[in-house]
């Protein structure tokens, strides 16, 4: 018994010791955590736009400071924030490609119509819930607006019933196309230099009566393009930004002018020979 004791003993002092000397060497040698965050969180816009994948810049900075995160995440940001990031935590900075987000849909008033009345909560996602929403083209922008309603920096606004981003605003945080219940809002390089404006995947005949600015599959784009960028896929003509130069050939081609010119740095949309 006497035996038992002794070892209890010896076992609580080596575990009391032990104990001492975690907490003195955390106290010591503890890296000051709430210190960094705060540094790190200096650094950040303030956008809280979520870009990161984590809940606004303050989760996004406590993830930075435990090392759960990597420093190039900021979409706002960008390399310059990246850079700052990057030394205060020591590591290397990764640089991200600029991005932007682009409505593809070009169902206007006069291109497209309606095929009922909706009178209900003022939501694209309740709209297209009933029926694929009020508008003949089931795939198109509804226009009440809970892109807007995310945007960060309010950079949509509606023009003749579609959603538009100003470029020159737009910071690429994708939330915008995270609200789209249609899937029009793509996040595309913001030095791409066409972009397909439209959404259906119906077949050119009836693509085209519900909407006459819509693509119809006709595989024009696709048999020009000498880098073999843009394909028609579901009916649909689909651009491969690392494979396109630029050449405005799809563009040139396309019956209906769907696909577009761009210039977002100058929030620029051409259409082509117009």
């Amino acid at each position: 018994m006497f035996d038992i004791l002794i070892a209890l003993l010896v076992v609580g002092a080596v575990g009391l010791v032990a104990g001492i000397l975690l907490v003195l060497a955390s106290y010591f040698f503890r890296i000051e955590e709430e210190e960094k965050t705060k540094l790190i969180r200096e650094c950040l816009p303030g956008s809280n736009c979520g870009a990161c994948g984590y809940t606004g810049c303050d989760g996004y900075a406590k993830a930075l400071a435990l090392g759960e995160a990597e420093p190039h995440l900021c979409v706002p940001g960008a390399i310059a924030v990246a850079e700052k990031l990057s030394e205060i935590l020591g590591v290397e900075v990764k640089a991200s490609d600029p991005i932007v987000a682009f409505v593809g849909c070009n169902g206007t008033c006069e291109a497209t119509s309606k095929k009922a009345d909706y009178d209900g909560i003022d939501s694209c996602l309740a709209a297209s819930m009933l029926y694929g929403g009020p508008n003949a083209c089931r795939f198109g922008c509804i226009g009440c607006g809970d892109c807007s309603k995310v945007c960060p920096v309010d950079a949509i606004c509606f023009e003749d019933g579609i959603a538009r981003v100003d470029s020159r605003i737009c910071i690429g945080c994708g939330m915008c196309a995270k609200e789209c219940p249609k899937n029009i809002i793509a996040i595309i390089p913001r030095d791409a230099r066409v972009a397909v404006m439209c959404n259906s995947n119906d077949k050119g005949a009836v693509a085209r009566k519900n909407c006459k600015n819509a693509c119809i599959g006709c595989k024009k784009c696709e048999v020009n393009c000498p880098t073999n960028a843009i394909t028609v896929i579901d009916n649909l003509s689909v651009i491969d930004y690392g494979k396109c130069i630029a050449c405005g050939k799809c563009a040139e081609v396309c019956p209906t002018h769907c696909i577009k010119l761009t210039d977002f740095a100058a929030h620029s949309i051409i259409d082509y020979g117009k």
